[in-house]
C-alpha cells in the first residue's frame, strides 16, 4: 500500500465553491506519511498471515489526527471519513475499535521504538533543537529540558478505568513527560482518577520511556523539571544514577513546599555548602 497514494495531485486554493472543512488536518497527515512515521506503524503492527482490509499504521495515524483536530472518542473518525475527497478511504469506528483492540504489550513496545526511530530522524533533519528557557533566560543549547507531570481528564460517564480523583471530580489521572524544547509528547501512562499523584513507580515509568524517546545525540545533558509530586527518594536516586553514567548529565529541578523542617535544615547548613 502507498500511504502518501490520497495526497497525490492534492492542492489548497483559497476560497471557490465546495469547499471542505478541517482541510488542515491534511497537513498532519502529510507529515506523518512523508516523516516515513505512517510506513513505520505498518511495519512494526504487521503480523505474518494477517492482511487487514485497512492498513494499521494508517489507522493510527488517522486516530491521532482526529484528537488533534479536536476528537474526542472514536466515534470522532466520521469527521475524517467525511471528507473523502481530501483523505480517500478513511477507516470506520468500529474498525478502529478492532486496530486498538488488536496491540498487545510487544505491539506497544514496537510502536514506542518506532516513535523514537522516527523522531530521531526528524531531529536529525531539523539538525538542533530549540533552545529551551526558564524564567524568562536561554537555558542554552544542547540542554534537553523534560517536563513530567499529572493531570487530571474528566469523565462525564462511566468509562472503564474511570475514578474519583483528589479534585472531587471523575475520570483519569494520566502522567505523561513533556519535551520543552519542541513541545512533543514523548510519553503518557493512563492511570485511574484515584491514583497517586506522586507515585515512584509511575514516575520512573514515564521517565524511563521518555529518555528512550529522546535520540542518543540529544541525551548528553537532560533537564528533568517536576513538582512535588516527583519530589521521592526514589525518583531522585534513580535520576542520580542517570547522571552518573558515562558521557551523560543529568540534572534535575523539583519543587517542594518549604515548612519549619525544611527552613532548620537550610538554616544547619553553612554558607559554604551553597552554590
Amino acid at each position: 500500500m502507498q500511504v502518501t497514494q490520497w495526497s497525490k495531485g492534492l492542492s489548497v486554493e483559497v476560497g471557490g465553491h465546495g469547499v471542505v472543512s478541517h482541510v488542515g488536518a491534511a497537513l498532519l497527515r502529510l507529515l506523518a506519511d512523508r516523516s516515513g512515521l505512517t510506513q513505520a506503524l505498518s511495519a512494526a503492527l504487521s503480523r505474518r498471515g494477517f492482511s487487514p482490509g485497512r492498513d494499521r499504521g494508517r489507522v493510527l495515524v488517522d486516530l491521532a489526527v482526529m484528537i488533534a483536530d479536536g476528537g474526542e472518542a472514536i466515534a470522532d473518525i466520521e469527521v475524517l471519513r467525511h471528507q473523502s475527497e481530501v483523505f480517500g478511504q478513511v477507516a470506520s469506528p468500529a474498525t478502529c475499535w478492532r486496530a486498538l483492540d488488536e496491540i498487545s504489550d510487544v505491539g506497544l513496545r514496537r510502536i514506542a521504538r518506532t516513535r523514537a526511530k522516527v523522531r530521531a530522524r526528524v531531529w536529525g533533519l531539523v539538525g538542533s533543537v530549540p533552545s529551551a528557557r526558564a524564567a524568562g533566560r536561554d537555558l542554552g543549547e544542547g540542554v534537553v529540558v523534560l517536563d513530567v507531570d499529572s493531570t487530571i481528564v474528566l469523565a462525564h460517564s462511566d468509562k472503564d478505568g474511570a475514578a474519583a480523583t483528589y479534585k472531587h471530580t471523575y475520570g483519569f489521572h494520566p502522567i505523561l513527560v513533556t519535551c520543552d524544547n519542541t513541545g512533543e509528547l514523548l510519553t503518557i501512562k493512563l492511570r485511574p482518577g484515584n491514583a497517586g499523584a506522586n507515585t515512584a513507580a509511575d514516575h520512573l515509568t514515564v521517565l524511563t520511556e521518555a529518555f528512550a524517546q529522546v535520540p542518543v545525540g540529544h541525551r548528553r545533558h537532560l533537564l528533568i523539571r517536576g513538582d512535588s509530586a516527583a519530589a521521592t527518594h526514589a525518583v531522585l536516586d534513580w535520576l542520580t544514577a542517570q547522571d552518573a553514567k558515562r558521557n551523560r548529565r543529568v540534572e534535575y529541578s523539583i519543587g517542594w513546599p518549604i515548612g519549619e523542617a525544611e527552613r532548620a535544615a537550610i538554616h544547619a547548613l553553612p554558607a559554604a555548602a551553597w552554590s
